[in-house]
C-alpha cells in the first residue's frame, strides 16, 4: 500500500513571515510556487546577461508607460509569489512601495530559460495562465526563439506563437514597441 503524505502549503504571508524571522534570507534563491518553497536554479552568465541586455533594451523603448521590474517578485495569489527575471508593470514606479506588485498590475512576464525549459513551460506557465497574466514570454536560448503566449485561460493559453531569430516582437500592450529577436538572443 503506497501512502502519498499531506504536504504543508505555505501563504504570501507565511512566507514573508519566514523572511523576516530568519527562517529564510536574502541569499535564498527560493520562489514560492502553489504554496511550495522552490529552490530556483542559479543564474549563469548567459542568463544573466540576456536579462541586463533584454533590460537595457526596454527601458528606453518604454519610458514611463511601464516599470521594468527586474528578478523581483510578483505577488499572483495567495500561495504563489514567484519571481520572473522581467515584468512589465503598470506604472508608477511609488505604488509598489508598500506592497509588491499583483496581478492586476502585471502587462507581461518574461523567463530567461537555458536550463529551466521544462520548468517554466509547464509549472510556471500552467501557473501564469491560471492567475489571469495577459502575456508571457518564454526567451528560449537553446532554442534561439522567443516563445509568446497570450490569452490566458484556467487550462492555459489560447495563442502561442514562437519567434526566431529574425522575426520581431512586441509586447501586446505596446504594440508600437517592436524589438528584433536578435537583440535579446544576442
Amino acid at each position: 500500500m503506497v501512502v502519498e503524505l499531506a504536504r504543508r502549503r505555505f501563504t504570501v504571508d507565511e512566507y514573508h513571515r519566514m523572511g523576516e524571522v530568519g527562517i529564510l534570507s536574502r541569499d535564498d534563491r527560493v520562489e514560492l510556487i502553489d504554496g511550495e518553497i522552490v529552490e530556483m536554479t542559479p543564474i549563469g552568465p548567459r542568463h544573466a546577461f540576456r536579462v541586463a541586455t533584454l533590460t537595457q533594451r526596454l527601458v528606453p523603448l518604454l519610458g514611463d508607460r511601464a516599470v521594468v521590474w527586474v528578478q523581483m517578485p510578483v505577488r499572483l495569489g495567495p500561495r504563489h509569489e514567484p519571481e520572473p527575471d522581467l515584468a512589465l508593470l503598470r506604472p508608477p514606479l511609488g505604488r509598489y512601495a508598500k506592497q509588491l506588485p499583483g496581478l492586476e498590475d502585471v502587462l507581461l512576464l518574461i523567463e530567461i530559460s537555458d536550463s529551466s525549459i521544462a520548468y517554466d513551460r509547464g509549472v510556471k506557465l500552467r501557473m501564469y495562465a491560471e492567475a489571469g497574466i495577459p502575456e508571457v514570454w518564454i526567451v528560449d536560448l537553446e532554442g534561439n526563439a522567443i516563445e509568446v503566449y497570450r490569452e490566458p485561460t484556467s487550462a492555459g493559453y489560447l495563442d502561442s506563437q514562437r519567434v526566431t531569430r529574425g522575426g520581431r516582437v512586441a509586447p501586446d500592450a505596446f504594440p508600437d514597441v517592436p524589438f528584433p529577436i536578435d537583440d535579446v538572443l544576442g
